[in-house]
């Protein structure tokens, strides 16, 4: 997007990437934009720079200093304010614990469904008077998850093109019985998706998910301890990093997609 203030030209950032404080030094040019949205103050500054000679805007999603937790993520202040600064596809980084023996810490994902196991979140900007009903058949965003994988697999990074995200409410981790449960009909679980997907949907957005697996979830008899998970996130911040650096440029557009059509014949 490119807004003229008189003689000036700016280039508003497109793309959105939420994530943590690994991704801060991906980002080149960069300054920070404080943003002001009628659902309280977003989890940080917006950080808007440059990957790839591309604008983005980058917000971390549990503060700067990770003292957000999952559950008091202010996710309708966080989509509004991307969206004000003109973001229209959001890509998301999130650790994941695998609820599945074929999926090991390392891998990568890119979910394309969702389960929605959250019990207090505000789930909607759509509280009335205006209602809408938008479809969720297939929430993330098809194209960009095909273009990562690709660049997953011309990079050699182990990763996985489809799969099942457990969102739970947090901040405790499943029980035993809890995770066998999930195992049933997901694939991953985490505490971050919902309703960040929701409202980036609301918003006609597109929205997808480069979930980390840090390690196997309580069902396995595989306990990681903390050292090793800390390994983890290091080794696949860099290979989100890898990802990032070739993808952005190839998300310039919107044409091999249908998320902007989202709220068409939506409302009631």
């Amino acid at each position: 997007m490119t807004v003229r203030t008189g003689a000036s030209v700016t280039i508003m950032p497109e793309i959105g990437i939420i994530g943590g404080s690994g991704l801060y030094n991906i980002l080149s040019n960069n300054t920070e934009k404080k943003v002001k949205t009628p659902f309280g103050e977003p989890s940080g500054n917006i950080e808007i720079g440059e990957i790839s000679g591309i604008k983005v805007a980058f917000l971390p999603r549990h503060g700067k200093k990770h003292t957000i937790p999952p559950h008091k993520v202010n996710y309708k202040a966080n989509i509004w304010a991307l969206e004000s600064v003109g973001v229209k596809r959001i890509l998301t980084v999130s650790a994941v614990g695998s609820l599945k023996e074929e999926l090991p810490p390392g891998d990568i994902i890119l979910p394309d469904q969702f389960v929605d196991f959250t019990k207090r979140r505000d789930l909607t900007f759509y509280d009335g008077p205006e209602v809408y009903h938008i479809s969720a058949a297939d929430p993330f965003c098809p194209d960009i998850n095909d273009k990562i994988q690709r660049i997953a697999d011309s990079k050699s990074i182990k990763s996985h093109n489809g799969g099942t995200y457990v969102c739970i409410e947090g901040p405790r981790f499943s029980t035993r019985s809890e995770s066998k449960m999930f195992r049933q009909y997901a694939d991953i679980i985490g505490m971050t998706l919902v309703p960040e997907i929701n409202l980036a949907l609301e918003k006609a957005m597109c929205y997808s998910t480069i979930a980390t697996i840090t390690d196997y979830d309580v069902w396995a008899d595989k306990p990681v301890d903390a050292s090793e998970v800390i390994k983890t996130i290091k080794e696949n911040e860099e290979k989100v990093q890898n990802i990032l650096s070739e993808v952005i440029p190839q998300l310039t557009d919107r044409q091999h997609c249908h998320c902007q059509e989202r709220l068409v014949g939506a409302k009631l």
